[in-house]
Order: structure tokens, then sequence, then C-alpha cells
């Protein structure tokens, strides 16, 4: 498997930083025609867009390198090679959510809604951007046969990935990325046809979606990022779920018409 899309010796573009790219471009482009309907001012929603996607990777980097210290501290150069692997999607999420957080204040913007705008470009880009992980082999399941992976109908070229020095895996960034494409569906489909989503919902249901389907897909893994015997990722995974059910369910308390997403369709909507 070659990483890189472009290598001329002194010049490299890896495939993983390519579907990194794709997912930010094709996630952004989502959030700028949804944030329209609201009238959002383009220059705080490109600046929002820029921003956070440059922290969210730094923060991505960082969180994975936090808990692969004993290497990086070793090799501290390292830390700049992202383009060989090493995000996490959870550290992408967190400081994206405390930029998002300091930068919606600013601005004195609904941060609640501004959430709910980006929460499906989000998990679309996560669908993207797990392909990447395919071209540098790695975020693996542990050993299965041939027939097994045969058995699950997938691409044939999946399976010849997954061959790994001759022994085959679980493609397991194939499952989340199949997993985040129909959670990027179903947010969809809630956001244009449930005339009552309120505020926040959405947000909710995004982090009950993924979480859900990460918790067992990173169970079959076998490069996870640990705490003593527990997988971060899993426990990670238990809280978010958990704050999305709460969302989701302490909206439906209180008038179905009060707090909706569609509520107004305007720049008053989203300012405090």
């Amino acid at each position: 498997m070659n990483p890189y899309l472009i290598d001329v010796g002194f010049f490299q573009i890896s495939w993983y930083s390519v579907f990194i790219l794709l997912g930010l471009f094709v996630g952004g482009t989502l959030l700028i025609w949804e944030a329209r309907k609201f009238r959002i001012n383009e220059e705080f929603l490109s600046n929002l867009i820029f921003w956070t996607s440059i922290i969210s990777i730094i923060g991505a980097r960082l969180y994975y390198v936090a808990f692969n210290w004993d290497y990086y501290g070793a090799n501290t150069m390292d830390i700049l090679r992202i383009w060989e692997g090493g995000l996490a999607i959870h550290g992408a999420i967190l400081f994206g959510f405390i930029f998002i957080c300091f930068y919606t204040m600013k601005y004195k913007v609904k941060l609640v809604r501004i959430l709910d705008i980006i929460a499906p470009s989000l998990i679309i880009g996560q669908a993207i951007g797990r392909w990447g992980n395919f071209f540098n082999q790695e975020a693996f399941g542990s050993e299965v046969t041939r027939g097994f992976l045969e058995g699950l109908h997938i691409p044939e070229f999946i399976i010849e990935g997954m061959n790994i020095g001759g022994i085959y895996y679980h493609p397991t960034f194939f499952y989340e990325s199949l997993w985040c494409l129909l959670g990027f569906i179903i947010l969809l489909f809630v956001r244009r046809f449930y005339k009552y989503l309120k505020n926040s919902q959405l947000t909710g249901l995004y982090f009950m979606w993924y979480s859900f389907g990460r918790f067992f897909i990173e169970g079959l893994r076998t490069d996870s990022l640990m705490i003593g015997e527990f997988k971060v990722a899993q426990l990670v995974s238990i809280g978010l779920f958990i704050i999305g059910f709460i969302i989701v369910i302490s909206k439906f308390k209180g008038s179905k018409f009060e707090g909706l997403y569609k509520e107004g369709d305007n720049a008053k909507s989203i300012n405090f």
C-alpha cells in the first residue's frame, strides 16, 4: 500500500493529508450551505471554519501525542509529522468545541445553534477522513481470515489493503466510515423532516450516534490509546453518549413549539 499520492523524493503528498483536507472541504461546504439559510455573516462563518479547522487538527495531534508520550517525549520532532497519521478525533472535538465557545461568545452568537449546524458537517468529514487511515494501514482491528472479509461483501481493494504482512485484519476504519456516513444521512433526515427539532438536539443526536458506534468499533481495534487497562476512546464515548442522551431527552420538556431549530430561519435566531 503506497501511502503517498505524489512522491518525487523532495516533495510528497500523502493520501492521509488528502482525505483529511477533503473531509474538511466537504464538511465546510455543507456547513456554509446550511448557515446561509440563517443569513449568518459570511466573514464570521469563514473565520469560524478556518480557525476551528486549524485548532481542531492541532488538538487532535496533541491529544494523540499526550497518550503516546513515551515515544514522542524521546522523538519530539516526530510530533510535527502528522501526515504519517496520529490524529485523535476526540481531541479535535474537544479543542474545536473550546474554540467555538470562545468565538461565539466574542461575537454574541448562540453556541447551540452553531453546534447544530456543524454536527452533520463534522460527521461526514469524519466518514471521509477515515480513509486516510486505510492508506496509512492504521486504525485496523484484530486478525481475521480472508474468508471472513469476503463474507462481509466489501470491495476487493479493501480486503487486499487489510492484508498487512500476510495477515488480514478487521477494517475498522471502514466500519467507522460507514457508521459515520449512515449517521450523516440520519442527521440530515432529522434536520430536514422533523418539524419539532429543538436547538441542541441535533448535537445531542450526533454525540449519541457516533459514540455508540465508536464504543463497539474501538473494542475491535489493536492500536487504541489507553489509560491503564481501559481504552480512552471507549471511556470518552460513554461520557459523550450520556451527555447526548441528556441533551436530547431534556429538550422534550415544555412546549414542542419553543426553541425550535428552524425558528425564525434568520440571523435573529442566531444572535443573543
